[in-house]
């Protein structure tokens, strides 16, 4: 741990009524002492932990700013260190100013992530409690919230210690057979220590599973509007936006690029892009944005493909419907407040939801079709998710590990070498929470945080 003694604003910079600047080290509060005078005239080392004095900022006798400080001491500290939190009128000249200050007396500019960094080091928290964090702070969503709350509190953290016990007990188990090799050891009956494996196999998968519905919350989803022209697209997208992104006319071939838009659609986000309208056409102009829409296709992970229900199909419809993965589509049959002509029959085999977008029609069972077809419909954040590829790649090889001691035992090899396997998994589990994991992993991972955190 470095014997640094750090110093960095906690929270935005902007005009606000309050700015909060975090000191921690072992001098923390001495160099807090230098800068700021309580009105009651007791130094801010007479006070114990958790304790608050009002007073000044000065600078050379001259006042700065009224000010409040709290004290925490070590080790019952965000940080485990002696840490200082100085809450001022929130001006951004201001607060550069009195960190400024801070760091004249003593104090180092703090690194990003460093807090939490030193959190981690000292105990405080672990890795997927600390990767959390900035879930809690860029949470675009509701569900992304309770997803990054769950693991704050230690949702992951107690179901990796559940998968580990048990690889731990079947470590023991095989190490208590290599030293007493002629002894009944508990637990190393074929029976017993299937069942081990087979605990931490299942708690993995579940875990496994969930990954990819919990990085559409975090990421969202990179979805593609498509059709002809003057089907709704456009109609379709303002209806999720909830506001007129897209230009709507009677004109056909009113979008000519690709408008692009962030939506929160029921707790999903979608990263909408509204493309031209896909049709036959010898316009240059209108054909670079066709092109650009069929590639929109190719790429997104989500396409939401539009098609006018008081028409009947044609052959560009034909060609679009053609070029469709079922897969990753939903079919938007638009327009239904007018006389049906569409064939609904070639829709079978594709997800389907009627809509007259115009009036907002339609908008909770497209949502509900969105939730489904990405698998966050099933998933429940307030449990245990991964929260990151990191996790995801231990949790991997943790899996990887169990299915090799399968292996080594049907094989008939000895439980020395299925010990190994089990080592493995293990040593994956460990660099998850963080019990095992280098400087250069931790490095990396608060690298990403942001500066005050």
């Amino acid at each position: 741990m470095s014997d640094r003694t750090i110093a960095a604003i906690a929270t935005p910079l902007g005009e606000s009524s309050i700015g909060v600047i975090r000191i921690s080290g072992d001098n923390a509060i001495a160099v807090a002492d230098r800068v700021f005078f309580a009105f009651s005239g007791k130094p801010l080392s007479d006070l114990k932990g958790y304790r608050a004095a009002y007073g000044e900022i000065k600078k050379d006798g001259a006042v700065l700013d009224d000010a409040v400080a709290l004290v925490f001491k070590a080790p019952k500290s965000y940080t485990g260190e002696d840490v200082v939190e100085i809450s001022v009128h929130g001006g951004r000249l201001l607060l550069l100013d009195i960190l400024r200050l801070i760091l004249e007396n003593g104090a180092a500019p703090a690194e990003p992530g460093e807090f939490t960094k030193r959190a981690f080091l000292n105990g405080k928290t672990d890795l997927t409690k600390a990767e959390s964090i900035m879930g809690l702070i860029s949470a675009k969503s509701d569900t992304e919230l309770r997803l990054s709350r769950a693991a704050h509190i230690g949702k992951t953290s107690k179901k990796t210690e559940e998968i580990e016990k048990n690889l731990i007990a079947a470590d023991a188990s095989i190490a208590a057979y290599s030293d007493y090799p002629d002894e009944d050891i508990e637990g190393l009956d074929p029976e017993s220590f299937l069942k081990m494996l087979k605990n931490a196999e299942k708690s993995l998968c579940e875990m496994l599973s969930s990954y990819d519905a919990g990085r559409i919350i975090r990421e969202g989803i990179q979805t593609a509007i498509v059709g002809k022209p003057n089907v709704g697209k456009s109609t379709v997208m303002n209806m999720l936006s909830g506001c007129e992104r897209s230009i709507v006319t009677d004109i056909a071939g009113t979008t000519r690029d690709v408008i692009e838009e962030t939506v929160n659609a029921g707790g999903i986000i979608l990263r909408l892009a509204d493309t031209a309208g896909i049709h036959t056409t010898d316009d240059k102009v209108e054909s670079i944005g066709v092109e650009l829409a069929k590639s929109r296709i190719d790429s997104a992970e989500l396409v939401l493909a539009v098609f006018d229900c008081s028409k009947p199909l044609d052959s560009d419809d034909t060609s679009l419907i053609a070029s469709l993965d079922r897969k990753n589509t939903i079919v938007i049959l638009n327009k239904t407040d007018l006389e049906n002509k569409i064939d609904r029959s070639v829709f079978t085999d594709f997800r389907t939801v009627e809509t007259a977008a115009q009036s907002g029609k339609g908008y909770d069972l497209l949502i509900k079709e969105i939730a489904d077809i990405s698998g966050t419909a099933s998933l429940d954040p307030d449990s245990a998710v991964l929260m990151n590829e990191r996790q995801r790649a231990c949790a991997v090889r943790a899996l990887d590990g169990i299915k090799e001691a399968y292996a080594a035992l049907e094989s008939g090899n000895t439980m020395d070498a299925v010990g190994i396997c089990v080592d493995d998994a293990l040593s994956a589990l460990l660099e998850l929470t963080g019990k095992r994991v280098t400087n250069e992993v931790t490095d990396e991972i608060f690298r990403r945080f942001c500066v005050g955190k």
